[in-house]
């Protein structure tokens, strides 16, 4: 792998350790926690390297003071896997009085006895961080001449050229968005994904909290999951895929089991609702979207490669959302926004909702492209606006079209709907 690639995140990072004692980064393994970790701290341990765990739980025993005294912002990596770490570094915050002491990073949220005892939440002294894969941008197949922040002050013209085809959106799918397969030749590239989907299956799943699964059970579950992402699929409708599909059961509350350990490791980030005030009293469906935090994941768990997904539009439509969802999350974290999804009981639905902190909104529909499907999303995204009940909340910032496809990014006359290209986006 080439040189670092600067993040999205990073932004982030360096305005949460201005502010707090210490920063937990948090993130799917292999996302580049670490790495961007290293690039704003001044000294590290790194517990991944089981001598140096040993060593370091020795002297924080003996003499915590110590164990922690290098300078700031000291990188402690796994932080999880050594009781009463997070305890420890809190004392430390308190006791120095100052910001930007530690940076925390972990693949996932520890409960299991023995690792990462906490007492206290840490509440003013810590900042969270949920690092993701690599936007398009970020690994730089987006060329960003659309910003998503400027967006939200309503230019009324963007101009933008798309250089990425409907072959290149395939690949970069099944690629995803892993660090280390970004200056990859293509096939060893591809096969990153895959071999994250087997340490998530054979290993993680068991290593997150000591529940033994098999790694067959965990695969037919997330077969499904991929089969379901971009849906707000109940658990019996996974349990019913799963029968029907894969010609075994799993209980519901197996199910559940596994969904909630795959959070846990960050290979699933769903999208909750959004619950805007309307003009009328519209039932909202309150389920999330499924969604893994990279499509290509999904890709790997379903055994499809680029040109599987261009033979089947459809199913590469719901891995493209994902895509998509994944870059705007990674946007909106850094504008301290989130992403919503919105569906009522008519059926009217939006993508995306990235909401700021300040109650600025915008609304996304997520296309491929082509003249007939930009018109429908934005003739959604026009239907959804007119609900909005503007006397109680803003109206929306912009409302935009997302697309695979398309030479050029611009805003629609008729209706101010930008139409943007996702290798023209940026944060």
């Amino acid at each position: 792998m080439k040189g670092y690639r600067p993040r999205v995140s990073d932004i982030v990072l360096r305005k949460k350790l201005e502010a707090k004692g210490a920063v937990l980064i948090e993130g799917a393994k292999w996302c580049g926690k670490t790495t961007s970790a290293e690039q704003a701290a001044r000294s590290k341990v790194m517990l991944a390297n089981a001598e140096t765990k040993e060593s370091f739980k020795r002297l924080l025993e003996m003499d915590a003071d110590t164990a922690l005294q290098g300078e700031a912002p000291m990188l402690i990596d796994e932080w999880q896997t050594v009781p009463k770490l997070w305890d420890t570094v809190r004392y430390a915050i308190d006791h120095r009085q100052k910001t930007g002491q530690f940076i925390l990073t972990g693949s996932a949220v520890p409960n299991k006895a023995g690792e990462a005892e906490i007492t206290h939440s840490g509440t003013g002294r810590f900042a969270w961080l949920t690092m993701r894969p690599m936007s398009l941008y970020e690994s730089g197949e987006s060329n960003g001449s659309v910003s998503l922040g400027n967006l939200f002050n309503e230019p009324q013209k963007i101009i933008g050229k798309n250089a990425l085809s409907l072959k290149d959106i395939a690949f970069l799918i099944c690629r995803g968005g892993w660090p280390m397969a970004v200056d990859m030749p293509k096939e060893a590239a591809l096969e990153q994904a895959i071999d994250y989907y087997d340490a998530v299956t054979k290993e993680d799943m068991t290593r997150a909290d000591g529940v033994k699964r098999t790694a067959e059970r965990v695969q037919r579950l997330m077969r499904s999951y991929a089969r379901h992402q971009g849906t707000q699929a109940t658990l019996t409708t996974l349990y019913d895929d799963i029968k029907g599909n894969e010609g075994t059961v799993l209980n519901v509350d197996t199910i559940a089991s596994y969904v909630e350990t795959l959070k846990k490791i960050f290979v699933v980030e769903n999208l909750p609702a959004w619950n805007p005030n309307l003009r009328s009293k519209t039932a909202i469906r309150t389920a999330d979207t499924r969604y893994f935090v990279d499509p290509s994941i999904g890709a790997a768990a379903l055994g499809v490669g680029p040109q599987d997904l261009l033979d089947d539009l459809n199913t590469m439509g719901f891995f493209f959302e994902t895509l998509c969802i994944r870059d705007l999350r990674v946007f909106a974290e850094a504008m301290a926004g989130k992403v919503y999804h919105y569906r009522d009981k008519n059926g009217l639905e939006c993508d995306a909702v990235v909401h700021l902190r300040n109650g600025q909104y915008g609304l996304i529909e997520i296309k491929l492209g082509g003249t007939t499907l930009i018109n429908e999303g934005a003739k959604s995204l026009n239907a959804l606006a007119k609900c909005i009940d503007t006397t109680r909340m803003r109206e929306p910032a912009f409302k935009m079209v997302l697309t695979a496809t398309g030479e050029f990014a611009y805003r629609r006359a008729e209706d101010g709907v930008y139409v943007v290209p996702i290798g023209c986006l940026r944060l």
